[in-house]
């Protein structure tokens, strides 16, 4: 301790006395180690100058003979209350009692006070032991003052005392408990609330929902119905392949990179595959989680494809169409496709619903890498298979028909052509080709839709002469003519200002019937038809089945134009009888012919000979094929025996069909073919006729069409000829063992 420390000036009793506590407990001393704030300071240096001055002014009193001003008085009492009211509300001393006392004690206090505080009080915060001793009856002490007080000399004026501001109010601890409390209690009834909607109103809706998230429903594709030939063969088929489909919301990575991937193994192009890919949702907003990508996928394929390891993508049991003539009947058959497989041209699409089954489904659970939950949710319902058709085709006689067909359109430079062999007593069809073709197992490979029409009931065409056996047929049956009667012809003949000419030059001569047809005379046919009139060549007409479809069962058939009598112009009556004005399929020409083979019984054409159920059995078809009688059976009989005329006479436009070991019967036509309502350059050259002639089975008809120009005897004979021998050996017809008769054709 240095030697100006203050406290070398004090003893341990002087210390003592001036003990004090202040307000918060502490000692005098302990308050000014401590440090109290500057307001309570600035408080304790007023009310010290206050004191100071009123002890001056007691002291100017006592000099002016003890009187005082009672104003001066009363302002000293109000700044003694002033000031004691402060130190309560500092805290500096305690408060004194407001009991009102003897003026000469008050007084007497007064100058003890002030005569105590008179003493100079020292910077270390010591007071004087009196000082220390009347303080501490009176309460807790004043701050001490290192600034000692000086006597008062002189009268001390009244220093107005400037109230304290206003302090702010503490808040209520229990105010805020309760806004606490409120809260929580709200908060925990809004919780609740939530709870409860959420297990007992919401959650069937939030498990259904959950449920369909993990949900996943595959179809189960039924197998389509096989198309056989008439011996059981299959010409068209399902096997068990994979399709493709995609789960767009499962799916991992970018969508354009795995249609890159998918493209080539899926024989599509990637922009095709993407948007499937990428679109998760429907407009509607609902979430997409199955898409086919593409349909009988082999099943390497489908192998390749799961090896990608893609959540998103599905690979489920499927069919693949076969066909394994490929080209076989293919313009017949038709093919399938979209989607679901359904039938789209031909046959396929004819009998969609037939052979189509009834799709079954499998819906399970599965997790988030695509796999099936084990115990979860499965349901399976099977799929129906469809139900197969037998036709009638031949699939060996069909392939050699075919094959005959193609060389004869490639041999003239022809457009297209078709052919075809019906039997004569139940109207089937044993083959029945087109060309151009397709090849069925791969649909889509072709240069031009043309290639999937079937010319032979789709392509209608002027029939040409062979529309003549109708005209000799009514002729007979209406007594115009008899089998063995014989007819003057001219050269040529005007019908409504135009003339028509017979091709073979006779001049005018006597014709027998058998040369007339043998010759296909233009004139002597038109003279016949004037006889019948057109009335009853109408009736004629519609009576061996033209103008109509023959309902063979292929879609798309075309039914033909058939001009009433009403529209005839000035030249019909000499271009219908020989088959202009009007077009016809050329298998409504064979059905024609197989009339007159069939004893003058018209049959309707039939291609398929049966269903089979889903049990394998055969489904009876109440719908029997439509037949009529058309002409009587002599008539018929006298016609089979005329029309061998073409082939075997000398001068008969067919007789390049002259067959060695069977007799036939047929005509050849040249007729036009009409293409945006005008006729196109060149002629369709057709042959239709029936074998063996003295016993009709078959019929066969060749038609095609050539740019170039050619007669019907001349481009189709050779086919009609070699298409007669290889089905009657085919079906084991005996060869005839008489010779072919011999015709006078001329009168």
């Amino acid at each position: 301790m240095t030697e100006s420390d203050p406290r070398r000036r004090r003893d341990p009793s002087s210390i003592s006395r001036a003990r004090r506590y202040t307000p918060r407990g502490r000692t005098v001393r302990e308050a000014a180690e401590a440090g109290e704030d500057n307001r309570a300071r600035e408080n304790g240096a007023r009310d010290r100058e206050a004191a100071r001055r009123e002890r001056n002014r007691a002291a100017a009193a006592q000099q002016d003979d003890g009187t005082e001003d009672l104003a001066a008085k009363r302002r000293r009492e109000a700044a003694a209350r002033s000031r004691e009211r402060r130190q309560r509300e500092t805290g500096a001393v305690p408060p004194e009692p407001r009991e009102s006392a003897p003026a000469s004690t008050r007084t007497s206090t007064t100058r003890r006070t002030g005569a105590a505080k008179s003493e100079p009080v020292r910077r270390t915060g010591t007071v004087r032991a009196g000082t220390a001793r009347r303080t501490a009856t009176a309460g807790p002490q004043r701050r001490a003052t290192s600034r000692p007080t000086s006597r008062v000399t002189g009268p001390v004026k009244a220093v107005p005392v400037k109230p304290l501001p206003h302090l702010p109010r503490l808040g209520s601890p229990r105010r805020r408990l309760r806004m606490a409390s409120a809260f929580v209690m709200v908060l925990l009834v809004v919780s609740g609330v939530r709870l409860i909607q959420l297990q007992v109103t919401d959650s069937a809706a939030y498990a259904a929902e959950a449920m369909n998230q993990r949900l996943t429903t595959e179809p189960l594709p039924a197998e389509r119905g096989a198309i056989l030939d008439r011996n059981g063969n299959r010409l068209a088929y399902s096997v068990e392949a994979n399709y493709i489909a995609v789960d767009p919301v499962m799916v991992t990575g970018d969508a354009g990179e795995l249609a890159a991937k998918l493209g080539p193994l899926l024989a599509r192009t990637p922009s095709e595959l993407e948007p499937i890919i990428a679109t998760k949702e429907t407009p509607q907003g609902e979430p997409i989680r199955f898409a086919y990508l593409q349909r009988g996928v082999d099943l390497a394929i489908g192998d390749q494809i799961r090896e990608m390891e893609n959540p998103g993508l599905v690979i489920g049991d499927d069919e693949r169409r076969v066909v394994p003539g490929r080209d076989l009947a293919a313009n017949v058959l038709g093919f399938t496709g979209g989607d679901a497989g359904e039938g789209l041209v031909g046959l396929e699409a004819a009998y969609n619903d037939w052979l189509t089954g009834t799709d079954g489904e499998v819906s399970y659970e599965r997790s988030q890498s695509g796999q099936p939950i084990p115990g979860a949710f499965y349901r399976e319902e099977e799929a129906v298979p469809g139900k197969d058709i037998q036709l009638t085709l031949d699939a060996d006689l069909q392939f050699q028909v075919q094959n005959i067909l193609e060389r004869t359109v490639t041999d003239h430079d022809a457009q297209f052509g078709s052919a075809m062999v019906m039997d004569v007593d139940t109207g089937e069809m044993l083959a029945m080709a087109s060309t151009p073709t397709y090849d069925a197992a791969d649909p889509f490979d072709v240069e031009s839709d043309e290639a999937y029409r079937d010319y032979g009931t789709q392509a209608t065409v002027d029939p040409g002469s062979i529309h003549k056996a109708i005209v000799f047929a009514a002729a007979l049956e209406e007594g115009c003519i008899e089998p063995d009667g014989t007819m003057h012809v001219e050269q040529s003949i005007n019908k409504g200002g135009t003339n028509y000419t017979d091709t073979y030059e006779h001049g005018s001569a006597e014709l027998s019937l058998a040369g007339i047809i043998a010759q296909s005379s233009n004139v002597g046919t038109i003279q016949l038809a004037d006889c019948i009139g057109k009335d009853k060549l109408y009736e004629y007409q519609r009576a061996f089945g033209l103008g109509e479809a023959t309902g063979v069962g292929v879609a798309g058939e075309a039914s033909g134009i058939l001009q009433p009598p009403d529209n005839w112009s000035g030249t019909s009556e000499g271009s219908v009888p020989i088959g202009h004005e009007g077009t016809a399929t050329i298998i409504q020409m064979a059905a024609l012919y197989a009339a007159i083979a069939n004893d003058g019984v018209y049959v309707q054409p039939t291609l398929v000979d049966h269903l089979i159920g889903a049990d394998g059995n055969v489904v009876e078809d109440d719908d029997e094929p439509r037949t009529r009688r058309v002409i009587s059976t002599e008539t018929a009989q006298d016609l089979q025996y005329l029309l061998q005329a073409p082939i075997a006479a000398e001068t008969g436009t067919g007789r390049n069909a002259e067959l060695e070991n069977y007799h036939l019967a047929g005509k050849t036509g040249t007729g036009g073919l009409v293409v945006d309502g005008e006729y196109a350059p060149g002629n369709v050259a057709s042959f239709v006729g029936f074998a063996p002639a003295e016993d009709p089975q078959y019929v066969v008809a060749v038609s095609v069409y050539v740019p170039g120009g050619g007669g019907g005897g001349s481009t189709t004979g050779e086919a009609f000829k070699e298409i007669n021998e290889f089905a009657l050996g085919y079906f084991g017809v005996r060869p005839a063992t008489d010779p072919a008769p011999e015709f006078d054709v001329w009168g």
